[in-house]
């Protein structure tokens, strides 16, 4: 099954590709648009000859940091307000309503208050990437903890069970998957908002790519760093998935 699906993924890539190729090949497309042999040699290419200062495994870093530093911390502080409106009432009427507020709100949004409040240096970004993650684990943090089943709650209550307990038997294992069902979500939401962190003045990172390529008419570099960030967001995301199967392995998701 497994083995089946890898083949029809690399089959649905290998049709992709061929579609990308004829289309600047027999169209007006290849006109603005490079073909895929041309952006993908200039993709390995960039490992070992630098565009601007650093060569491609260098923006890579540089843009994994930037996004996995407010990650991080985003999930932390995610994860505990999720609980805690979850577990307690009080802490669900108060904060749910900001959270409901400023979560449809898109990151790019915050760009210039970013800038008021940061300035021009890594924090903004932070900030930026920050907000693109937190909403999301807190949400699904929240709905994890609500699906508690509340019988076996009263259950452990009857038989002189404490919160902690209750906590680490019964409400934790219960609420894991969900938390990594948000983890995965907010990873790719994380990872697609470095472009737009990367607008703020920046020389470099795999958005930075994106920007300068665009402010020189450079298609071949702008369809490079796209491929950069989806290779490496594939990436992180199998990583991701591959960590769940290792620690929800009694659910759905992690088998």
């Amino acid at each position: 099954m497994k083995n089946k699906r890898l083949f029809y993924g690399a089959l649905g890539i290998f049709v992709f590709l061929c579609i990308w190729y004829a289309a600047t090949m027999l169209t007006s497309l290849g006109r603005v648009m490079p073909d895929p042999i041309t952006v993908f040699s200039s993709f390995f290419r960039a490992f070992a000859v630098p565009i601007g200062t650093k060569t491609m495994l260098l923006h890579i870093a540089v843009s994994l940091r930037r996004m996995l530093i407010p990650y991080a911390f985003g999930a932390l502080l995610g994860v505990v307000l999720g609980v805690l409106m979850g577990w307690y009432r009080v802490m669900d009427a108060i904060f749910m309503p900001y959270v409901q507020m400023l979560r449809p709100i898109p990151p790019i949004a915050w760009i210039p208050l970013s800038i008021i409040w940061f300035g021009f240096d890594e924090g903004s970004k932070y900030f930026l990437i920050f907000l693109a993650c937190f909403f999301t684990i807190a949400l699904t943090t929240y709905n994890g903890v609500h699906s508690v089943d509340e019988t076996l709650v009263r259950a452990a209550r009857m038989l002189g069970a404490r919160d902690d307990q209750l906590f680490t038997t019964i409400v934790l294992p219960t609420t894991v998957p969900y938390i990594f069902s948000g983890l995965q979500v907010a990873l790719g939401s994380a990872w697609a908002t470095i472009v737009a962190a990367e607008m703020i003045r920046s020389s470099e990172g795999v958005g930075w790519l994106i920007v300068s390529g665009q402010e020189v008419g450079n298609m071949t570099q702008i369809m490079v760093g796209i491929v950069a960030i989806a290779l490496t967001g594939l990436l992180i995301t199998s990583v991701m998935r591959g960590v769940e199967s290792k620690l929800c392995a009694w659910t759905v998701r992690g088998k």
